[in-house]
C-alpha cells in the first residue's frame, strides 16, 4: 500500500494516534512470543493449548529410526539398461533379475504403469498392489 493511502497519515494531529492514552502503545507489554505461560497468560494457554506443558512416557535416549527407501513400479525399468530390456523383450524362457536391493532401495510400491514384460524382483518388502502388477507382467517377487 502506498504510503499515503496509510491510516497513519490521516491521524496526523491526533496525539495518540488511535492507541490510547493510558494504555499507550508499548512494545511488548505482555513479554515476547510464549511468555507468561505458566504465570500472566496461563488462562489462554490452558484453554487454547491444553497439556502445552510437562512431560508424557520415557525417553529413549538413543532412539535409531528405521528408513525404509521405497522405489515404484514404474521405475523399476531404470535400474536396468535400457540394453538389457531389449535383450529380454523377445525371449520368453528367461527374465532379467532386478535387485533393488543393490540399489539401495528396500520396499517396492505399486505407484504407475508397469511394462509388459516379465521381470524377477528382489527386495525386502512388496506392497499388495506391487506385487500384483508384477504378477499381471508375468514376473515374479522374490523376498
Amino acid at each position: 500500500m502506498t504510503t499515503r493511502f496509510k491510516k497513519h497519515r490521516h491521524l496526523r494531529g491526533h496525539i495518540s494516534a488511535g492507541h490510547g492514552r493510558i494504555g499507550k502503545h508499548r512494545k511488548h507489554p505482555g513479554g515476547c512470543g510464549n511468555a507468561g505461560g505458566q504465570h500472566h497468560h496461563r488462562i489462554n494457554f490452558d484453554k487454547y493449548h491444553p497439556g502445552y506443558f510437562g512431560k508424557v512416557g520415557m525417553r529413549n535416549f538413543h532412539l535409531v529410526k528405521k528408513v525404509i527407501k521405497t522405489i515404484d513400479v514404474c521405475k523399476l525399468w531404470s535400474l536396468v539398461s535400457e540394453r538389457t530390456r531389449l535383450h529380454y523383450k523377445d525371449r520368453t524362457d528367461k527374465a532379467p533379475v532386478i535387485d533393488v536391493l543393490r540399489a539401495g532401495y528396500s520396499k517396492v510400491t505399486g505407484k504407475g504403469r508397469m511394462l509388459k514384460q516379465p521381470v524377477i524382483v528382489k527386495g525386502r518388502y512388496f506392497s499388495r498392489n506391487a506385487e500384483e502388477k508384477i504378477r499381471e507382467a508375468g514376473g515374479v517377487c522374490v523376498l
